[in-house]
């Protein structure tokens, strides 16, 4: 059986002009997990540790009552299937800080990315009453937040009673469905702030089976092109289609890389129990994944293993400009987007481009009041390349307004810089006209922000210390990031040395183990069991040569968050 396992590869099929979901020739299988492991392998997978609340988002943003731990996923034998192995998913009355209750989840973020083809998922879920809610279901890969990410839910079980019962489903048990959310504008509306557009909202969506899907297995099926999805379940009397058309791909979050998330929630919105005294269902609970199978649909299909960001090239790099000549560009609707933040205070303006025939030109118009926005990229950015060069913009704004421009990754770190009023800051001549500045990459991204994890690639703000007391147009056009010319290093990012000419060697401090995950020159990543060295976990490479370029991340086991974690990717050139 594949079993994918070298970050970096990318299986791809040759599309023909159209693939079909709905008369689909199934072809070869592109990657697949069969979770038949000793353990669970953190090459592909990132367990879960927490409620939310450590990401700010306390019940994941659904009013969840577990707790996700590491120590609730295992590859165990299935006791009622005799010879099968799988990642087992246990839910438990057991009680963490506030949580009554704990349960696992899993990951594929920056380790398997999906895009297009037939993904199968053949799963067993327990009884699940009231209050379980075990899925199978993907996120974009994007960095903007969610739904503009993009949600792909391919199984969901226990669902509200008001569901399964107006469906004429006998119980929870006998009802699972699926789901495809995106940000929509017609979905702004009072009560749904996110503008969460859901296929399932008023639609069939859903398979009832004759016998209850508790402790049995079942395939589930995403068929998955440029332009329709269709959802089925493979039961033993067939396959059946959850919707009763294939649904269309009404989004370009949905034309993007996806990664993969299996877990099992206790409560939440999406179920009858709000509250840890409505969970009726018998715990302990397993739920089963015996494999994730991802194969051609009609010759179409992706799967991409690793870290795909690749830092983009020296240069000139575009973030929004029409006719600079540059090495690579965003473009706003179809890489980018470009937000404005505060609607009460600020709208649409009439300014001229500078250059080409698009701007970003903006009417401020309630003094006193904060005003922003900002320039997002769609997918992360590596700017690595850029750290000794400068960020060149043109702005045409009155000369008595101070503003901010700032940068942020992926990370939640941010950085600004000011531009006070009436003052020439970073070659900017305040005279109300269009001029130029130029910022420093160093000065820009300050002591923080991750250059090879750039999502907010130009922001700007009012200074809140400085609010304008009168109404004004300005605007914003030909953003461009210039690496530079010094030759100047980078400095050599932490966990690497180079004790030779032909060596490094990679350390972990952190942790009662770790695993290194390593490419040379853009080549099949080699994934290695650290050795203890005293009190750090270390490994040696050798054979390499002056201008070899080494990237890496570490996994290792914190036994203070009882958990396994991977580090941000680094890159080093060998000297």
């Amino acid at each position: 059986m594949l079993r994918a396992a070298a970050v970096g590869l990318c299986v791809v099929a040759a599309a023909p002009a159209f693939a079909s979901v709905t008369n689909p020739t199934i072809g070869r299988l592109l990657w697949s997990e069969e979770f038949n492991g000793a353990s669970l392998n953190t090459s592909l997978w990132t367990p879960y540790d927490g409620n939310g609340c450590q990401i700010n988002l306390c019940g994941y943003g659904n009013a969840e009552l577990e707790y996700y731990s590491p120590n609730n996923l295992s590859i165990a034998d299935v006791p009622f299937e005799a010879g099968t192995r799988a990642l087992a998913i246990r839910a438990l009355r057991q009680t963490i800080g506030s949580n009554e209750f704990t349960s696992g989840k899993i990951d594929s973020y920056g380790k398997v990315q999906v895009q297009y083809g037939m993904i199968e998922i053949r799963m067993a879920t327990p009884q699940v009453a009231t209050g379980l809610w075990p899925a199978a279901w993907l996120l974009g890969t994007s960095p903007q937040v969610w739904p503009r990410k993009g949600e792909i839910d391919i199984a969901e079980l226990g669902h509200r009673a008001s569901a399964w019962a107006a469906a004429g489903a006998p119980s929870p048990d006998h009802f699972v469905g699926a789901n495809v959310i995106t940000w929509s504008q017609a979905a702004c509306v009072p009560g749904n702030e996110s503008c969460a557009a859901s296929t399932a909202w008023q639609t069939k969506n859903w398979y009832k089976p004759q016998a209850s899907l508790a402790n049995r297995f079942v395939k589930y099926r995403f068929y998955w092109t440029e332009s329709q999805m269709r959802f089925t379940v493979v039961d033993n009397d067939g396959e059946h289609d959850m919707y009763d058309a294939p649904l269309p791909v009404n989004s370009t979050a949905l034309q993007a890389p996806f990664y993969l998330l299996l877990n099992m929630a206790v409560g939440g919105n999406f179920t009858d129990a709000a509250t840890p005294s409505q969970v009726t269902a018998p715990l302990p609970a397993t739920m089963y994944v015996d494999y994730i199978r991802v194969y051609e649909l009609d010759g179409k299909g992706e799967v991409k293993l690793g870290n795909q960001v690749v830092p983009e090239v020296a240069g000139r790099f575009g973030v929004f400009t029409d006719n600079t000549v540059v090495n690579n560009k965003l473009v706003a609707g179809s890489t980018s987007d470009i937000f404005l933040w505060n609607g009460a205070s600020t709208a649409a303006g009439n300014t001229l481009p500078y250059e080409g025939s698009n701007v970003i030109a903006w009417s401020y118009n309630t003094p006193g009041q904060w005003f922003g926005g900002g320039i997002q990229s769609r997918q992360i950015r590596d700017l690595t390349n850029y750290r000794n060069g400068q960020l060149k913009f043109r702005i045409k704004i009155p000369a008595n307004v101070s503003f901010n421009i700032g940068i942020g990754d992926t990370y939640t770190n941010q950085n600004w810089v000011n531009f006070p009023a009436n003052t020439t800051a970073f070659g900017l001549v305040r005279n109300g006209e269009w001029a130029t500045a130029t910022v420093p990459v160093s000065t820009l991204i300050g002591p923080k922000v991750a250059l090879q994890s750039i999502a907010d690639i130009f922001m700007f703000s009012g200074d809140n210390n400085r609010l304008p007391t009168s109404a004004f147009q300005f605007a914003i056009d030909d953003v461009v990031w210039e690496s530079g010319t010094t030759t100047q290093e980078p400095p050599t990012p932490a966990g690497i040395t180079q004790p030779s000419a032909t060596t490094v060697k990679f350390t972990e401090p952190t942790g009662t183990w770790a695993d290194v995950h390593y490419t040379i020159n853009g080549g099949g990543q080699l994934n290695v069991r650290m050795l203890k060295e005293g009190s750090v976990n270390a490994y040696t490479v050798t054979g390499l040569k002056k201008g070899d370029v080494v990237r890496f991340n570490f996994t290792y086991w914190d036994p203070a968050r009882n958990g396994a974690y991977d580090t941000a990717p680094e890159s080093y050139t060998m000297k």
